[in-house]
């Protein structure tokens, strides 16, 4: 081989060495841009190709009552999605999908037009429609799990609980209340497919596991207690012919409501069947005139401030009262001459009212009203209360001042009612009516509690004291306007209640259209229960006394059943079913309202109400009255 043809070698060599080089260094340059540079980005896009990813609501948490027993809790279920850029032949798909999920189909179609990647079929299906669609096994369409609210009882205390919408966010009640603690946040659950776009499997993103969990709520509502409210309530709605009703019982001397129900019932497993304006819970929402049920706040007021006595004597004028323009009669006509005090109350004069209010003057009248929470809201944990109608007394005319004393032109909601009603019965102290107890985590630690919450003091125990001695007499007296109300062997404090309906097409009160009522608390000696009830527009029996007082009566007279035998024939099985369910401890408030509320001790509740005293009070007057 010639030089030169040495050097061309070389030459020729260097060059294809200079190229391999020069590929190398493109090919590492090449790699490091795709692997370090672009990596991440060229990942995502990978991921995406092959993976999906579908929020997902996490399961609520469950809404207890305060014996543990589940009145609200959440199921998998399952709902039906599609990819609509991975189904090949639309109109064949939505013709066999439509047949299984009973819709039309060019509904179907509608939501594969609409959507690139991602649209849902139907949320929520019966287990057989999502077995059909599994086995149908088609292209792009696949089914995923999902919580459904359920609520195992049905309608029981469903105005109370509410209910939540396809979302899983609360629209109404507790489940709206407290939506931020019962839920928790969403999970992405996501789905690996082949090259084909062919689903492998599903897995939990393991970025969302940390995530805050939803709480369960503990509530003061005993569903043994709002079982028997909601039967003898709908009880009283159909054989008096009424148009609804509402009842609550509530713990005077915590605050604590046991039952709540609304007539006519809601289910919240339907709501939209039945309709959500009937969720709408009428306790805290409506306001109505409360009738001779407003008398007791009155007569507390004067006797507060020394206007009157129990034996002073009023005279009522033989049933016709002139006030201005207006003339204030009796109820049903009667003719009431002297009266004392004590039977004003009892025989429920509305003239022997209006004196006692002029005694008194409008303006302390005024400052009592409010004083017992009337005008302004209760604070109670539930959505949508109202604070009712109480116009200031500088507007009020004599004709006003006259006609609220016996429970006209003032408007009141039921939960005021009966915790003005409370406030006589825990020695002068209103107390802040609530539902929720505490919020418990997964586990069952506590994570927040709500002690009971003493607003003010409105009248002083000696007068407290003195009005339940006068509401005793109009229940326990033979001739009083309450003796409907009247258990054997068990003092019972209470007022009955008539008022007339507005009517707006008339600007003037209905005889006609009314609200009867009985409101109640008992023993008297110790008072452990406070009950209200009311009937809308009832057509047969249109007096409280007749119409509501019984079913106070029979209300009552089960919880002393109930709670007798509960505590005497089953305190192995209670015991058992506090080690069992929710472990809540709730504390007092604090020290002094111990002392006030008798040093009673309210440390250990989570599971019942103390009706201990209720039960003594029952076996001490078993002589009778």
């Amino acid at each position: 081989m010639t030089v030169e043809e040495k050097k061309w070698l070389r030459f020729r060599i260097a060059t294809l060495l200079s190229f391999f080089l020069i590929l190398f260094i493109a090919l590492i340059t090449r790699a490091f841009q795709i692997q370090v540079l672009n990596g991440q980005n060229l990942k995502d896009r990978a991921e995406r190709q092959h993976t999906t990813t579908l929020r997902v609501e996490s399961e609520r948490g469950i809404i207890f009552d305060r014996n543990g027993e589940k009145l609200a809790v959440s199921v998998m279920s399952d709902s039906v999605c599609a990819d609509p850029s991975k189904i090949e032949d639309h109109r064949g798909t939505a013709a066999k999908i439509a047949v299984i999920l009973n819709m039309d189909r060019e509904t179907i179609l509608k939501k594969f037009s609409a959507a690139k990647n991602f649209c849902w079929l139907a949320r929520r299906i019966t287990p057989d429609q999502a077995a059909l669609v599994e086995k149908l096994d088609l292209d792009g369409v696949f089914t995923i799990k999902e919580p459904k609210r359920f609520y195992p009882n049905g309608e029981l205390a469903g105005h109370l609980i509410g209910f939540v919408g396809l979302d899983a966010s609360g629209l109404e009640g507790l489940e709206l209340r407290f939506d931020e603690y019962l839920k928790g946040a969403p999970e992405r659950l996501k789905w690996t497919r082949d090259a084909k776009g062919k689903r492998l499997y599903p897995r939990i993103d393991p970025a969302t596991a940390k995530q805050k969990e939803s709480s369960n709520l503990i509530l003061t509502i005993d569903s043994r207690i709002q079982y028997l409210v909601e039967s003898q309530l709908k009880e009283a709605v159909q054989s008096k012919g009424a148009k609804g009703g509402l009842a609550i019982v509530m713990d005077p001397k915590t605050g604590e409501i046991l039952a709540l129900a609304n007539e006519m019932g809601f289910d919240p497993n339907n709501f939209s069947i039945s309709g959500a304006a009937k969720g709408k819970n009428k306790v805290i929402t409506d306001c109505f005139d409360p009738g001779s049920t407003f008398k007791p706040f009155l007569a507390a007021a004067a006797l507060e401030e020394g206007a009157h006595k129990e034996t002073d004597r009023i005279y009522c004028e033989n049933g016709n009262y002139a006030i201005a323009d207006r003339v204030i009669h009796e109820a049903q006509r009667k003719r009431h001459g002297y009266l004392s005090f004590a039977e004003v109350i009892k025989y429920s004069s509305n003239i022997g009212s209006v004196k006692i209010s002029e005694r008194l003057g409008k303006e302390k009248f005024y400052d009592y009203i409010t004083r017992f929470g009337f005008g302004q809201k209760t604070g109670i944990d539930l959505p949508g209360e109202t604070a009712g109608l109480l116009r200031p007394v500088r507007n009020w005319t004599r004709v006003d001042a006259s006609t609220i004393a016996f429970g006209q032109g003032i408007s009141v909601t039921g939960i005021q009612l009966i915790s003005a009603l409370s406030a006589i019965a825990n020695q002068g102290v209103l107390m802040k009516p609530y539902i929720v107890r505490g919020l418990v985590d997964k586990q069952g630690q506590v994570i927040k509690k709500f002690n009971p919450v003493a607003v003010r003091q409105v009248i002083s125990p000696q007068t407290a004291k003195r009005m339940t001695v006068l509401m005793t007499n109009v229940v326990g007296d033979p001739d009083g306007t309450g003796k409907n109300a009247r258990i054997v062997n068990v003092n019972v404090a209470g007022k009955t209640g008539t008022s007339q309906k507005f009517d707006f097409a008339r600007r003037a009160y209905s005889s006609e259209r009314v609200r009867t009522s009985f409101m109640g608390f008992f023993p008297a000696e110790d008072p452990q229960v406070a009950i209200l009830v009311i009937l809308d527009e009832p057509q047969r029996d249109k007096w409280g006394g007749v119409a509501s007082a019984p079913v106070f009566k029979k209300i009552a007279e089960q919880i002393l059943t109930c709670f007798k035998t509960h505590i005497r024939d089953n305190p192995i099985q209670e015991e058992e079913k506090i080690n069992r369910d929710v472990k809540l401890k709730l504390v007092a408030a604090d020290p002094a309202m111990d002392r006030q509320k008798n040093e009673r001790n309210l440390s250990d509740e989570s599971i019942m109400p103390d009706f201990r005293g209720l039960t003594n009070c029952t076996v001490s007057f078993s002589t009778g009255q």
